[in-house]
């Protein structure tokens, strides 16, 4: 693991994620999904992050067009990531979308995550296209 990178695995230590560096930023999205699941998130490129493990995804079913699936570890339960559904994916491949993984910054240690910007977008509010708004400002860990 070179310096930049950061590593975390679930609560039982199957799925392990290393990322190629911290986050930009991390979400802490108010929207059922993300507060039932309590995960907040850092996003990346696919093709940059590397988990390893079993999981288990799930569809959001409270939605016509679910952007993502989310992954839990199939042991522990623990929401480890979130990709693109294929059908979001396939609509939106010429976007040049800047990300299309979410991790689960909740896994990492603390420490690892200091000097990251935490938002907090109203997910309860937002329809899945528009822009987020915020319902406070962001702060630095």
């Amino acid at each position: 693991m070179s310096e930049t990178q950061i590593s975390a695995s679930c609560h039982c230590k199957s799925v392990n994620i290393t990322l190629p560096v911290k986050p930009n930023y991390i979400n802490d999205c108010n929207c059922s999904l993300c507060s039932n699941s309590g995960a907040i998130w850092g996003y990346y490129k696919n093709h940059e992050v590397v988990i390893t493990g079993e999981t288990i995804a799930y569809t959001r079913i409270d939605r016509n067009n679910p952007t993502v699936q989310a992954h839990s570890c199939k042991i522990c339960s623990a929401t480890t990531h979130w990709t693109l559904t294929e059908a979001f994916a396939a609509q939106n491949k010429d976007t040049n979308a800047p990300y299309d993984t979410g991790i689960n910054m909740r896994l990492f240690d603390d420490d690892a995550l200091i000097g990251c910007e935490l938002r907090f977008p109203d997910g309860k509010a937002w329809d899945g296209i528009t822009p987020y708004t915020y319902r406070k400002d962001s702060i630095i860990l």
